[in-house]
């Protein structure tokens, strides 16, 4: 009987709800307005905040898992000196100094060019061309899609063989089978071993137009130009003992290059290095700072329309007295009618609430419909912003209904009955 009896009430205050608002459509509208757009504002903001870090986190994991780099480099000038700033140019042993660091759990020396020509039967094209030991396998992310990877005997024998992107594969040999086939890089035979699986999305052909041949083979067909460049290495790639210690790692690996090649490793701007570690961790606190602030933008978005629902249930209040005197002369009692405006003001914020996910959601699916774009995820509803919606809304609907249901059932039934 108490489940009928609940319910009955329920069924009730929701006919009395619609009415008070199809009585006053346009205050109800506003309101309700108010309420939707805060929920679903609350939801897009966090949303996007949201999508700018999961688009940077996915953009950072094409490089690898915990990869980090460093380049050729150029030491300032003195300070009260003559002197210029002097170039210097990584080689092997820096390469082998690293990799035997208590920091460092595993490095590749890479040597990169740009400038050389791939010819097959079918096309020719121009793209990066990295020459590296089989380890950048583990370090940088280039999983095999077809064939194999460059082993130790391909390394040691010097072989004539590569592996390409899927760029590439789709430039070269359209329609034809690349593994096992051959290419010309500026006249030099090679033999196609494996393919590399696409690589993000967007506009990321760049990091598919990549083939990667043995560090051997490399040094002796393709060293670096320039003067005094036949031994150097463009960079080498590591990754951190753990990813914890990605700061150790890099002081360890500055303080190699500087004894090398004699200067002062806490000279400033005298490294060019990547830790996709540390840009990750400024992206997450740049994307929590976006979330607090988006989120309390919809936040106070929300608490305008639960103003509103307030002033609404007010009016609702004032317009209704003699309605509370007669029930209270009736028999209601005080909790009754609390229970009835609470009620009320609760199902309309629930209701408002129930259209902004709705619209939010929406929204979402058609952005899903957008391209995408490079560095960013598209947003869609993600389960903590959707906690705390549900948890604003309904702190929202509480303090919409609370108070004016106090201010009805504090009505006495004699002051109630005398107002017009």
């Amino acid at each position: 009987m108490r489940v009928d009896l609940i319910m009955r009430r329920l069924g009730d205050s929701f006919g009395q709800v619609l009415g008070a608002m199809w009585a006053h459509k346009l205050r109800s509208f506003l309101t309700m307005f108010g309420i939707a757009w805060g929920v679903g504002s609350l939801l897009l903001l966090i949303g996007l905040g949201e999508g700018f870090r999961a688009g940077t986190e996915k953009s950072l994991a094409t490089f690898g898992e915990d990869y980090m780099q460093i380049l050729n480099g150029r030491v300032p000038a003195v300070g009260g000196s003559q002197l210029s700033s002097r170039q210097y140019y990584l080689d092997y042993q820096d390469y082998l100094d690293i990799r035997n660091s208590p920091y460092i759990r595993n490095a590749a020396p890479v040597i990169y060019r740009g400038d050389l020509r791939l010819v097959s039967e079918y096309g020719s094209s121009n793209g990066y061309v990295d020459g590296s030991e089989p380890q950048f396998y583990d370090i940088r992310n280039q999983p095999v899609d077809q064939g194999r990877w460059l082993s130790w005997t391909d390394e040691r024998d010097r072989n004539n063989v590569c592996v390409i992107g899927k760029e590439f594969v789709r430039i070269l040999f359209p329609g034809h089978p690349a593994v096992g086939s051959r290419i010309l890089i500026n006249g030099v035979p090679f033999q196609v071993i494996g393919t590399i699986k696409s690589i993000g999305h967007g506009n990321t052909n760049d990091q598919n137009m990549r083939l990667v041949m043995p560090y051997s083979t490399m040094a002796t067909y393709f060293p670096l130009k320039g003067e005094g460049n036949a031994k150097a290495i463009k960079y080498v790639a590591y990754q951190p003992i753990a990813r914890d210690q990605h700061d150790q790692a890099k002081d360890a690996v500055h303080r190699i290059v500087a004894r090398n090649h004699n200067f002062d490793p806490d000279t400033p701007d005298a490294f060019d290095d990547m830790d996709t570690i540390a840009i990750t961790e400024m992206v997450g606190k740049i994307s929590d700072a976006m979330d607090a602030f988006l989120g309390a933008v919809g936040l106070v978005t929300l608490a305008l329309g639960a103003m509103g629902v307030v002033n609404i249930m007010l009016v609702s209040v004032a317009e209704r007295t003699r309605e509370i005197g007669l029930r209270k002369a009736l028999g209601a009692t005080r909790k009754s009618i609390l229970f009835q405006f609470f009620l009320e003001g609760l199902m309309l914020t629930a209701i408002s609430g129930g259209i902004g996910v709705a619209a939010a959601y929406g929204i979402t699916r058609l952005f899903g419909l957008a391209p995408p774009i490079d560095g960013f995820e598209l947003p869609h509803i993600y389960p903590a912003s959707a906690i705390l919606a549900a948890g604003s809304l309904a702190a929202a609907g509480i303090i919409a209904g609370l108070y004016p249901a106090r201010r009805a059932a504090l009505l006495t039934p004699v002051e109630a009955l005398r107002q017009e």
